[in-house]
């Protein structure tokens, strides 16, 4: 079976991939700097698979020593790059730590995939790229113009996508960029799920922090934004689900069977769900209060955003498996996962 490298594959969704790509039979290749991951996630994942991958901790903007994977792996057939900085606040205090790391790390991709001959990119993006949307033009396809960027993280997914449609117009390769909306969930053994090094700001795990004990509760952000009950809506998807989208990808490039050499593909469930309706499903599906607080509008974010999922569907044959109460069920399990693993504490 091929091999493919694996960006970012101590982190969330890169872990989550692995797993699916070995089930697949595929052969795998990982490089993390650790910087929001820690490396216990192959750990988890080779007590899920029975497989120890070979992993690199390398700086992807080290073109140096990143073209030492591809020297010591010349039979690399695709690259699925997820090693970006997600944190939107962060970018927004950072915006040129943002910039160095996503997009140095993009083109470094995409120059050794040129020297080495590999010609399969699938690219990590975001919904984050469309910006605010006005409610009439919901829900976003793969056509709905793209907006100002709302934060240096959404920008750098913009530029990432731009780097790639121009090299694919000229060099021989072929990348696919999935624009995925929030990713969210766990493993459904309850084995694997969403490991960082640094204090998480993603919602559903600080609802299941909250609920858990380890922080006194979370916040909302913001209960006065032009939506049915004053929150945030986000379309979520199952973290297994946004894995396997991947691998359908990279099998289509791998087959000979994309329709051009460039192509943009939403990945969604095609419903919104607001933070508080989240949270009703979160309290619903594990029985667990989960205490929070409203505050203030955080800068950066958007106010609504969801898909029509029907390209995915059309092209990758994909659709969803899970719905919000498996993504909320998965996500409680790994959180009492990281009690019995002694790593329940707010730094995760």
């Amino acid at each position: 079976m091929s091999k493919i490298l694996i960006t970012g594959g101590a982190g969330y969704i890169g872990s989550h991939t692995i797993v699916e790509l070995i089930k697949k039979g595929f052969d795998v290749v990982s490089v993390d700097n650790y910087f929001n991951s820690i490396p216990l996630t192959y750990e988890r994942i080779e007590a899920l698979t029975g497989v120890e991958i070979p992993n690199y901790e390398i700086d992807l903007r080290n073109l140096a020593d990143l073209r030492k994977i591809f020297t010591d792996h010349t039979d690399i057939k695709g690259v699925i790059h997820f090693g970006a900085l997600k944190s939107v606040p962060d970018s927004v205090a950072h915006p040129d730590f943002c910039f160095d790391n996503n997009n140095n790390a993009t083109n470094n991709i995409g120059k050794l995939c040129l020297e080495f001959g590999v010609k399969n990119i699938i690219f990590s993006s975001s919904c984050s790229v469309y910006g605010n949307v006005e409610p009439e033009d919901l829900p976003v396809t793969e056509a709905t113009p793209l907006k100002r960027a709302e934060s240096p993280y959404a920008y750098s997914k913009q530029n990432g996508e731009v780097m790639y449609r121009f090299m694919t117009d000229v060099y021989d390769l072929n990348v696919i960029c999935l624009r995925y909306f929030n990713p969210v969930g766990a493993h459904p053994s309850g084995e694997l799920g969403e490991l960082p090094s640094k204090r998480v700001n993603n919602l559903v795990p600080v609802i299941t922090q909250a609920a858990a004990g380890v922080r006194p509760h979370f916040t909302v952000f913001g209960s006065d934004w032009n939506t049915r009950d004053g929150s945030c809506i986000r379309d979520y998807i199952h973290v297994v689900d946004i894995a396997h989208a991947h691998i359908k990808g990279i099998e289509l490039q791998l087959e000979g069977k994309t329709e051009g050499k460039f192509d943009i593909i939403n990945l969604g469930n095609g419903d919104g769900v607001s933070v508080f309706e989240a949270i009703n499903a979160f309290e619903k599906s594990s029985g667990v209060k989960a205490p929070y607080e409203v505050g203030p509008r955080r800068a950066g974010d958007v106010e609504s955003i969801y898909s029509k999922p029907e390209k995915a569907k059309n092209v990758l044959g994909w659709e969803p498996q899970y719905s919000i109460d498996d993504m909320m069920s998965s996500a409680w399990k790994w959180q009492l996962k990281l009690e019995e693993l002694g790593l329940n504490k707010t730094e995760l």
